[in-house]
């Protein structure tokens, strides 16, 4: 098992263009529906366009509609009612 530290993040209170003017809004939260970005989940999903089992690591949006990116790509627009966390993000990314 190969295990990296990567820290927690850092906080930015906005996006800036090319000059360095602040272009964009970051949403003060960390944590929406009780995920943050860099959870391991498991999504089970029983109806749309994208039914099926994901398991990989989350990106999450305000909205609720997360990414997944898994083994064989970008999963987006997954619905919080259909993830479950498997493990939450402690600072580490994890490689068998």
């Amino acid at each position: 098992m190969l295990i990296t530290a990567n820290g927690h993040g850092s906080r930015q209170s906005c996006r800036t263009d090319k000059f360095g003017f602040p272009s964009r809004h970051v949403p003060r939260e960390k944590i929406h529906f009780n995920f943050q970005t860099g959870d391991i989940v498991k999504a089970v999903v029983t109806t749309g366009k994208k039914v099926g089992e994901y398991v990989g690591k989350v990106a999450i949006r305000s909205s609720g509609n997360f990414n997944i990116s898994t083994k064989n790509g970008l999963i987006q627009g997954i619905s919080q009612k259909f993830c479950q966390r498997i493990h939450s993000k402690d600072g580490y990314s994890y490689a068998q």
